[in-house]
C-alpha cells in the first residue's frame, strides 16, 4: 500500500508529489491529509496558513512511503517533514477544540497538552529513524 501524509499549505511540492506517486502505484493508495474545517475555530480564508502552521509546529506530519523504492533498494519510507520550529502549545490554544479546554476542563487541560507535546516528539523521532537519518543529538 502507497501511504502518504500531507497538507497542502505546508508544503505544495511534497502534495503534488504524493498524489502523483499514489495514482502511479499499481495497487492501493491512501493519502491522509490535513484539512482545518469551521469547527476548528479559524478563518476558513486562511485554512492554507493553518495547515503551514499545523507542520511547523509537529502537530502535523509530512511523510510518503512507496513500497516501489524497497525494490529499488533504497528506504521505502520518506519523512518531509524538517524538525519542529513552531510552539507546539501556541498552535493548540489557536484552535478553540484545544482552547476551550482550558475553561471546561483546567484542571486536567495542562496535563493533556504536555502529553499532547511528548507525543508529538516521540512520533517525530520515530518517523526520523524509520527515514534513516542519523541522529538528530549529535
Amino acid at each position: 500500500v502507497y501511504v502518504a501524509s500531507v497538507a497542502m499549505g505546508a508544503n505544495k511540492n511534497q502534495f503534488m508529489k504524493a498524489i502523483v506517486e499514489a495514482e502511479s502505484y499499481q495497487g492501493p493508495s491512501l493519502i491522509i491529509a490535513y484539512a482545518p474545517c469551521i469547527n476548528h475555530g479559524m478563518n476558513m480564508g486562511r485554512s492554507q496558513h493553518e495547515e503551514k502552521r499545523a507542520v511547523e509546529s509537529g502537530y502535523w506530519s509530512l511523510y510518503r512511503f512507496d513500497p516501489r523504492r524497497k525494490e529499488e533498494g533504497e528506504n521505502p519510507f520518506t519523512l518531509d517533514s524538517k524538525e519542529p520550529k513552531e510552539d507546539f502549545r501556541e498552535f493548540l490554544m489557536g484552535e478553540v477544540r484545544y482552547a476551550s479546554l482550558t475553561r471546561t476542563f483546567p484542571e486536567s487541560a495542562e496535563a493533556l497538552f504536555k502529553k499532547a507535546e511528548e507525543d508529538m516528539k516521540e512520533r517525530y523521532d520515530t518517523y526520523w529513524r524509520m527515514a534513516g537519518k542519523e541522529d538528530k543529538d549529535q
